[in-house]
């Protein structure tokens, strides 16, 4: 594979079967319809105003939203916010719970035991998806369920996972008025497409291309700044192993510098093979700013390659998604050099085909 496939629009058609890069392009337009959903979200406000504490349970795709406003509304919120990926749910989850049950299909078997373990803690359940039996309980039992469009790969769907949530919580009043950041990101998001990143943007001028070329046959770490943007190294991750079906790894610092930096020394080979992508931010503070320019010099000293993005934008939200954006287009193009078409993901549907056969859940 050469750089110049990636600027072969014929080339890239072929491999993108599904078109995900149509998905990746038009993903501002996807935030912009997402936030509107959940401001015409009707619900009655009255049962949450005295929750302590909200509790988000998904998987995968669907759980990647969840992620991204826990992380984005922490400073901020009034009550703790956590995420659970599992069958149970934490021994917190109470009475005085908001419990989001996210599962963009709907039918996803760990978020429905989980909910009816949230149904037998007396949670206060709101619901978001497609359809699927996560709708049908919540006609059944009663919560309210914020439906969104189904026909997205779900972590393509990432805006319709974050972007009602976080307008049905402003609602609630358990989250600020975002809707200055919201307008900034969509018009941010629809720049760097066409302008940075798209497709029609040549390899010299576009980063994501770039990285995608540097991150070619080598195994990938992202690090960022534990917070924000340590939850855009885990989406980064995520569609490095989904979107171009290569492993990956990511850590936060200063967490990391306590830890995975000693590992710099062994595989010593597979070390110099390894291409290691940090996330900056204006906002980062001082110390871990500083901590990242001596990793750098650790990992570079170690045989490895670094890699830097630096955000864009003015708010919070704009800045998380700018690298957010930069990471679907990387590990799209990435997807493309290793020829393999983004979307499909065998394997996760093989595993799902053999739990099927499993009679006792």
């Amino acid at each position: 594979m050469t750089d110049n496939i990636l600027d072969d629009a014929k080339t890239i058609a072929s491999v993108d079967e599904s078109n995900m890069g149509e998905k990746i392009r038009s993903f501002s337009d996807q935030v912009e319809n997402a936030y509107r959903i959940g401001k015409e979200f009707s619900l009655d406000t009255k049962p949450y105003r005295d929750i302590d504490k909200v509790v988000f349970t998904g998987l995968g795709g669907s759980a990647i939203g969840a992620d991204l406003i826990s992380s984005f509304v922490r400073p901020t919120s009034r009550v703790p916010f956590f995420v659970s990926r599992n069958y149970f749910l934490p021994g917190c989850v109470d009475k005085k719970t908001l419990l989001v049950i996210s599962s963009y299909s709907g039918d996803t078997e760990e978020t429905l035991s989980a909910l009816g373990d949230g149904l037998k803690k007396g949670a206060r359940i709101l619901a978001i998806s497609t359809n699927g039996k996560l709708e049908g309980e919540s006609k059944k039992q009663g919560f309210p369920c914020v439906k969104i469009p189904a026909g997205f790969p779900p972590r393509a769907a990432l805006g319709y996972s974050f972007f009602p949530l976080l307008a049905v919580l402003t609602g609630i009043g358990l989250v600020e008025d975002c809707s200055k950041q919201v307008k900034e990101t969509v018009s941010l998001l629809k720049k760097l497409s066409a302008e940075q990143y798209g497709i029609n943007v040549p390899f010299e001028k576009n980063q994501a291309k770039q990285i995608a070329r540097e991150l070619y046959r080598h195994f990938v770490l992202i690090y960022a700044a534990d917070g924000y943007f340590g939850t855009v190294a885990l989406r980064w991750r995520g569609q490095i192993e989904e979107n171009s079906k290569a492993i990956a790894s990511h850590h936060v610092l200063p967490e990391m510098n306590h830890n995975e930096v000693v590992g710099w020394r062994e595989p010593a080979g597979l070390l110099k093979e390894s291409r290691a992508v940090i996330l900056h931010d204006k906002g980062d503070y001082h110390r871990v700013s500083l901590r990242m320019k001596i990793t750098r010099t650790l990992i570079e000293r170690a045989g490895g390659k670094v890699i830097e993005a630096v955000s864009q934008g003015e708010s919070v939200l704009a800045r998380m998604f700018s690298l957010i954006h930069l990471g679907d287009y990387a590990s799209y193009y990435l997807a493309i050099l290793y020829g393999n078409d983004p979307t499909p993901v065998e394997v996760i549907n093989y595993l799902k085909g053999e739990l099927a056969k499993d009679k006792q859940f």
